[in-house]
């Protein structure tokens, strides 16, 4: 056995796997001392995941040698869909598969997946200088996108000095949203640079899908380049870059 991970609340895993799987099908954990991180692309190209959770989060966290496990993201989703109230959650190695079981109070279940050789991981997280960057409510981020996307599959973000401003554009119509610096949707901004770029709508509702409601989301813009999203789980990281949209 090289490694044997309890978490008490296995809902909560359910909640991280759930902000991978929305952008990718299959990965790699690696799993180490310090934790369990992957970085991933989608099978599009266009944008990545990058996620760590720390040993903290775990309340067993036994790990004899770094290891790699490649994992259907769309099997491990669907298995800790059916996690229940009070389950915990134990996971170790058992050969060329994932052993999972869930322990309740008067019963367990146990699952096992097959270890696969996942695509090949992302190597490296995009080296950008951000000109901008806005802290925002996820549950208002999500309100944000939802008003892009009753008139366009696509959406604007533009910063200047003190002004966050979303633009969305389509046949039925347009929107234009601003939001002031330090008011109730944007608790910071920070701008070195006035910044304009154009993102896919449906991959940014993707990637903040599992956002806690009351968790603040950072996203750090520069002109045409892709954007980063950051927010967390718990003690969970989560990082996504999406290139943006370039119209031809």
């Amino acid at each position: 056995m090289s490694f044997e991970i309890k978490i008490d609340d296995a809902r909560y895993w359910k909640n991280c796997v759930e902000s991978i799987q929305s952008l990718v099908d299959e990965g790699t954990f690696n799993i180490s001392k310090e934790g369990i991180s992957l970085k991933a692309m989608d099978p599009s190209g266009i944008s990545m995941v990058s996620f760590f959770i720390p040993n903290k989060a775990f309340s067993k966290y036994e790990v004899e040698k770094p290891t790699s496990v490649g994992l259907n993201i769309d099997n491990l989703s669907k298995i800790m869909a059916s996690s229940r109230s009070g389950e915990q959650l134990v996971m170790k190695d058992s050969g060329n598969r994932l052993s999972m079981e869930f322990k309740g109070q008067s019963s367990s279940r146990r699952f096992k997946l097959p270890i696969i050789e996942a695509r090949k991981e992302a190597d490296k997280e995009p080296k950008i200088v951000f000109e901008s960057n806005i802290e925002v409510r996820g549950d208002i981020l999500k309100e944000i996108l939802r008003d892009a996307n009753l008139l366009s599959s696509y959406i604007g973000f533009k910063t200047e000095k003190d002004s966050f401003m979303v633009l969305a554009k389509g046949d039925a119509g347009e929107l234009e949203e601003e939001h002031m610096n330090g008011a109730d949707a944007v608790k910071k901004l920070n701008v070195t640079k006035p910044s304009v770029a154009t993102f896919n709508l449906e991959y940014l509702e993707r990637i903040i899908r599992a956002c806690p409601a009351e968790t603040s989301v950072s996203l750090s813009l520069k002109s045409e380049e892709p954007v980063r999203v950051d927010y967390k789980i718990g003690d969970a990281a989560l990082a996504y870059y999406l290139a943006p949209y370039m119209e031809s």
